[in-house]
């Protein structure tokens, strides 16, 4: 049994301590050394934040080891007279966090916190994803909910600073009581009726002549719905623009007045699950519900993305976690049992089952954490603009395109990781257990228990669907901004693939290649079908009908049929390019990218075949459809 979940995780530590580059960050983060009570180099920092992560992985294995797994998934939370009610594991566990000040992990000196990059967060919650999934979820909404409210304030405009180092938000005693382990918070957004489609989000926040808003509506499964401070999304206006009509609140669950505690959300029901049993999913009322609101009227959906963006990359860390724990679970089993004169892990199919789960997941881990590097990094840079922009107009201009194109890459990665890491989740899981034969089927062994949370996470902070429709957005609008640049970089990428003298990187050039064909079958197919809808239409018609008049349905719907098996493609491209980078800087990477490029090189092929020739039934029964719906 492990007694130290980072310290027995070579790969784990490799990506930390060696691959990652905390130089830059450091910097930032200590305001280049400047502050009175921080680190005085990097090293230093750096050796603080290898120091926590060893502390934390110890406490990690020992305090939440199989046996406390075990009882969390029995001892389910409970609701009484109103309020939830955690079994004793979990509570002890918790309180063992806030002992080690991990809520204020990340957060500012000045509001209590140990001032530790994000980074450090993502590699928390993947060691506590590998002991219990369900654990993640209630440490994020510290973690998560403090670090939103911190930014909220950054943006608008709600805080103190000296120039370099924030001093005081306007959310200072909800961060304080977060960080401290008083209180927690949660993220609300998902009612009856609107789940993907926040656009059909019925919670009304209305403003009192007492200048006091007030919410009225009902929200579904919500992660630690008894959560003190919950930020809502709520409709404020009533136009057509859809989502441009919500706001974003912080709403107390409990409000303390003239000595009294006022209940200001109920807690309707919580849900019982297939999985992740010690984590809360509830039901949430509000009626009259008093309210701050945050930022401006109507750019709620705008803010609420600050908080879901870090949450997609938590879950696919927190997947990362899992997939390691299924691994060394059928790794251990398949060493110990024997069969026809041997241990089964000598068998060629297990061997196989094995070594497949160990490279995805390393190469999900080298996704995960250059998607943490520059989400990081971008963030750091925008306080940095916000508080010290130079007075350089030529460095403010450099630095501000600097910040755009690392948010694009991160934007890029961040829908990648969550939606591959937790579509991995279910199916290396589900593999580990495979390897457990019949009494992996059992509660007698833990594997089980792996799967079933495993579902849940291509399902909350965005289903893997929401993933690849933002992924096939992204990837559309990029190559059709400048079609020459993406028609220059595809061909290239042809030529790699025959002609590059490393053959590490013409496995990766013939991967790349065919990410860049899939994306243009799709864009050829979808103005093929446009054409043929802007012909219908007098000549005089055509140029408004073809570059403004689009219809998500008629005009993308071969893209939509085809988004998952794309963000596949994007998925196995960008994890093998990390890999191949990785591998030139450390030649003892080199094996685990010609293993990944090796598995990644027939499923690319095989998802670039199905774009290429099905759907088209599909498509025309539902064109068929709507016809129909719409005559009658």
């Amino acid at each position: 049994m492990s007694t130290n979940f980072y310290m027995d995780n070579e790969d784990l530590r490799f990506q930390v301590e060696q691959a990652f580059d905390w130089s830059e960050l450091v910097a930032l983060y200590e305001s280049d050394f400047t502050d009175p009570e921080g680190f005085k180099s990097v090293d230093e920092a750096v050796q603080f934040y290898f120091d926590v992560l060893d502390t934390v992985g110890k406490y990690v294995a020992t305090e939440v080891a199989p046996s406390v797994v075990r009882k969390l998934d029995n001892h389910h939370p409970k609701l009484v007279d109103g309020e939830v009610v955690m079994p004793d594991e979990a509570t002890r566990i918790f309180e063992g966090f806030r002992d080690m000040g991990l809520y204020g992990l990340n957060l500012p000196r000045a509001l209590g916190g140990l001032n530790a990059p994000i980074t450090t967060y993502f590699v928390v919650s993947e060691m506590l994803g590998r002991a219990d999934t369900a654990l993640v979820g209630r440490y994020g909404m510290h973690v998560g909910i403090a670090l939103s409210l911190l930014a909220y304030s950054l943006k608008e405009g709600s805080i103190e600073h000296d120039g370099s180092r924030l001093l005081k938000t306007r959310f200072d005693q909800a961060i304080a009581e977060i960080a401290g382990g008083e209180q927690f918070g949660c993220m609300v957004m998902t009612e009856p009726n609107a789940g993907s489609d926040l656009g059909a989000i019925r919670t009304k926040g209305v403003l009192g002549d007492d200048g006091t808003w007030r919410l009225t509506g009902q929200k579904i499964f919500i992660t630690s719905g008894h959560g003190q401070h919950q930020l809502v999304l709520a409709k404020t206006e009533d136009s057509d623009e859809g989502l441009k009509n919500l706001s974003l609140f912080w709403v107390p669950r409990k409000i303390q007045r003239d000595g009294n505690t006022i209940n200001n959300v109920k807690i309707d029901r919580l849900e019982e699950k297939l999985g992740i049993h010690a984590s809360v999913t509830a039901s949430l009322s509000y009626d009259n519900s008093e309210a701050e609101l945050i930022g401006n009227r109507g750019q709620g959906f705008e803010l609420m993305l600050m908080l879901m963006n870090n949450a997609r990359l938590t879950v696919g860390f927190e997947c990362i976690g899992l997939i390691e724990g299924a691994f060394r679970l059928a790794r251990e089993f398949s060493a110990e049992r024997e069969s026809m004169g041997q241990s089964i892990d000598q068998h060629e199919m297990i061997a196989d089952y094995l070594e497949k789960i160990e490279v995805e997941l390393k190469g999900l881990r080298a996704l995960g954490f250059r998607a943490a590097y520059l989400t990081d990094l971008y963030n750091q840079l925008e306080i940095k603009l916000q508080l010290a922009p130079p007075a350089d107009s030529k460095e403010l201009h450099a630095l501000r395109r600097r910040i755009k194109k690392i948010k694009w890459q991160a934007r890029e990665l961040t829908p990648l990781v969550k939606f591959q890491a937790s579509e991995k989740a279910i199916e290396l899981s589900s593999l580990a257990l495979q390897i457990h034969g019949g009494v992996g089927y059992t509660t007698d062994y833990l594997i089980e228990k792996y799967v079933r949370d495993a579902y849940v996470t291509t399902i909350y902070e965005g289903t893997s669907e929401i993933q690849s429709l933002m992924a096939l957005k992204d990837q559309l609008q990029k190559a059709m901004k400048d079609l020459p640049e993406f028609l220059r970089v595809s061909a290239q990428s042809r030529v790699q693939s025959l002609s590059a003298l490393d053959p590490l990187k013409r496995k990766l050039a013939g991967l790349q290649s065919k990410g860049y064909g899939a994306i243009q079958h799709i864009l050829a197919r979808i103005a093929k079908d446009k054409w043929s809808y802007v012909t219908d239409k007098k000549l005089t018609e055509w140029p408004h009908a073809f570059f403004t008049d689009w219809d998500a349905r008629r005009d993308f719907g071969f893209g939509l049929l085809h988004a998952k098996r794309l963000t596949r493609i994007l998925s196995e491209v960008a994890i093998a390019s990390v890999l191949v980078k990785q591998a030139e800087k450390f030649p003892e990477r080199r094996e685990l990218a010609e293993q990944f490029l090796d598995r990644a090189l027939p499923v690319v092929n095989w998802m670039h075949e199905e774009i290429h020739h099905t759907g088209d039934s599909v498509l025309e029964k539902l064109a068929d459809q709507r016809n129909q719906d719409s005559s009658t």
